[in-house]
């Protein structure tokens, strides 16, 4: 089973930066792997998806030019760039990968391997 571990959550101000790490544990190359957010009370949300072999990126469009999200290959980590934080952005942020083939990538039912989840709070 895959693994996924998170990292570079914090406390930041609004207009501040952060980047968040996902180490998975293996991958298959010609898959995606994507981030989620989910704030206090609300639905997991869908953020950004890359294929791992490159070619194709899609963004909520809650976060279209500010979040970028890449992959490096040689170390298995996904990354997701976060500029111009809003404390809307706040919350808990989940790394997911291999989701099932044929599905839609902004479902959270398309995916079965999720990490443990990162918090980001942006403060106003």
């Amino acid at each position: 089973q895959v693994q996924l571990v998170e990292s570079g959550g914090g406390l930041v101000q609004a207009g501040d930066s952060l980047t968040l790490s996902c180490i998975v544990s293996e991958r298959t190359f010609s898959n995606y792997a994507s981030w989620f957010r989910q704030a206090p009370g609300k639905e997991r949300e869908f953020v950004a998806a890359i294929k791992w072999s490159g070619g194709h990126i899609i963004y909520a469009d809650s976060v279209k030019g500010r979040f970028t999200i890449s992959r490096d290959n040689t170390k298995n980590t996904l990354y997701l760039q976060m500029n111009n934080l809003k404390p809307e952005d706040t919350a808990v942020y989940y790394c997911a990968a291999d989701p099932i083939s044929g599905r839609a990538l902004y479902l959270t039912t398309t995916y079965n391997n999720w990490g443990q989840g990162t918090q980001v709070t942006v403060s106003s």
